[in-house]
């Protein structure tokens, strides 16, 4: 028997596996990954699951440790019902960003599924997390996973002491605005969540000594004596207005709400924050990942350490992630992620190796520098999806996916095609498909803009409505409830138009007796 374990140079014989087989593929992927492609991870940890098991973490948002709520045990029979039918596959893996980096892999995959896996989040993916800038500001690789232990413990110490159903109404009013509970924009320094638990009792500790002296100054009651004036400089200065993360805002000034409840919503703004950046590297973090394993599958097949029959199994699976369906097929639901991720990664490094006149007038700073891997590095560290597109999306990929620019105007009868294949027209095409990855231009711009001190505390929120698009009414309803019962007052939602100021339309909410 060979040192490599009696199958000559390949790394397994057919689709069975086990814990040695892993051990053989993840070395060889990793000398891959690191020396030839100079990807910089984090330490890994590989967890194999069952399919139940990976239904749970579905369930989960993909936390290994999340506290108890009923939505996920409705996900979970959801996901579960249409596993069982055949109404739905499961992933291959799922990956936390994390230090060490999780990724957990079915144990119904084959040895070649596996290896792919590994190879895409193991390294794919972990090389984006570690060094994206976005997951660099407002990640804690380190801290999230002691952090989810302790906020895990502390919501079922809640429930032991306020009962599940008090607990469960602070959770689904938290969640209902989790979307409304990030920060956008750098702030002082990145949260350390491994000093979260001490910081808890700290927070506790002083909630015993001092009061919010703020809301002296508002009427205990209604025809109670008049309040001591605050000016409005200094009332939204101490209230931190205008406030876009709306969660944040309740945590520090809901004048109603116990140190426990402000807690939760502090814990779900955590996690909130920590899927802030996934949100916007959808399409560069899938294409990072889905770039890496096809080459290192190819590495592994060229260097015999897997089969012909290995390396087609491989193509059929990776063929299927990368396709994206015609416009006028029944099948399309959009521009899939992994395949326009891929697609411009292997357009980055064919511009880097080998340009047309074409590239090198579109792309003078890089195109046939030769250097593939260090262009790509530089793109997966600096860019998002929004600014990634913007600058790195190709004419020679544009005619080759063969995008075009549909103006959908409401106030027209017809649908116009507004860009061609010609120079004006492929960079109106590449403004509009990155403007659809712009957070700023998707997410409702919502804010905390000010509160009626010295009257009923009503809570004035503004949504600046870009093109006039309103929010559902009946979502804005059920949202806004949840708001108002958190903030113990009356609400009131103003949408406006962003260039002439004027309210476009408003909603009302009043905080339910007994909720908070």
């Amino acid at each position: 028997m060979s040192a490599d374990g009696g199958f000559g140079r390949l790394l397994y014989p057919g689709a069975d596996w086990d814990f040695a087989t892993i051990r053989r593929v993840y070395d060889a992927i990793e000398e891959i990954a690191l020396g030839e492609l100079g990807l910089d991870t984090y330490p890994n940890q590989i967890e194999v699951i069952s399919a139940e098991q990976m239904l749970d973490a579905y369930a989960s948002n993909g936390m290994p440790l999340l506290y108890r709520h009923w939505s996920f045990g409705k996900r979970f029979a959801r996901n579960e019902g249409l596993y069982r039918r055949g109404f739905q596959g499961l992933a291959y893996e799922i990956v936390i960003n994390s230090s060490p980096c999780i990724s957990y892999i079915m144990e119904e995959n084959t040895a070649t599924m596996q290896a792919l896996v590994i190879a895409h989040a193991a390294f794919g993916h972990n090389h984006f997390f570690k060094n994206n800038y976005l997951f660099r500001q407002w990640t804690d690789a380190e801290g999230i996973l002691p952090y989810l232990d302790f906020a895990k413990g502390y919501v079922a110490q809640c429930e032991e002491r306020h009962g599940h159903a008090a607990v469960e109404r602070v959770l689904d009013a938290a969640h209902a605005l989790m979307s409304h509970g990030v920060h956008r924009y750098p702030r002082r320094k990145r949260p350390d969540l491994r000093s979260e638990e001490r910081r808890e009792r700290e927070r506790r500790e002083h909630e015993e000594r001092v009061f919010n002296d703020l809301w002296r100054t508002v009427p205990a009651k209604p025809g109670g004596p008049p309040a001591p004036s605050l000016d409005e400089a200094r009332r939204r200065a101490l209230l931190e207005l205008p406030q876009e993360n709306i969660l944040y805002f309740l945590e520090k000034a809901a004048p109603r709400l116990k140190p426990w409840q402000r807690e939760i919503l502090r814990i779900v703004r955590h996690v909130a924050q920590y899927f802030y950046p996934q949100s916007q590297t959808k399409l560069m973090n899938e294409g990072c990942a889905t770039w890496v394993h096809y080459q290192i599958m190819n590495r592994l097949h060229e260097r015999g350490q897997i089969s012909d029959g290995h390396f087609m199994e491989f193509l059929h699976s990776h063929t299927n992630v990368v396709f994206q369906p015609e416009f006028d097929d029944p099948r399309f639901s959009g521009i899939n992620p992994y395949a326009l991720g891929f697609a411009m990664m292997e357009d980055i490094a064919r511009i880097a190796t080998s340009p047309t006149e074409e590239d090198r007038e579109w792309f003078p700073d890089f195109a046939g520098c030769g250097d593939a891997l260090g262009v790509l590095r530089h793109a997966w560290a600096n860019y998002r999806d929004e600014s990634f597109v913007s600058q790195f999306l190709s004419p020679a990929l544009i005619r080759r996916l063969r995008l075009f620019y549909l103006v959908d105007d409401s106030e027209e009868d017809h649908l116009e095609v507004a860009a061609i294949h010609d120079e004006r027209g492929f960079r109106r095409v590449r403004r509009a498909l990155s403007r659809q990855y712009d957070v700023g231009h998707q997410d409702p711009d919502i804010q905390v803009v000010d509160v009626d001190l010295a009257g009923d505390r009503r809570l004035i929120l503004h949504h600046r409505a870009p093109d006039r698009r309103l929010l559902d009414a009946e979502d804005a309803r059920l949202v806004l409830q949840h708001l108002a019962d958190l903030w113990g007052y009356d609400v009131v939602l103003k949408e406006i138009d962003p260039k002439t100021e004027a309210v476009l339309k408003e909603h009302h909410a009043s905080a339910r007796p007994g909720m908070f």
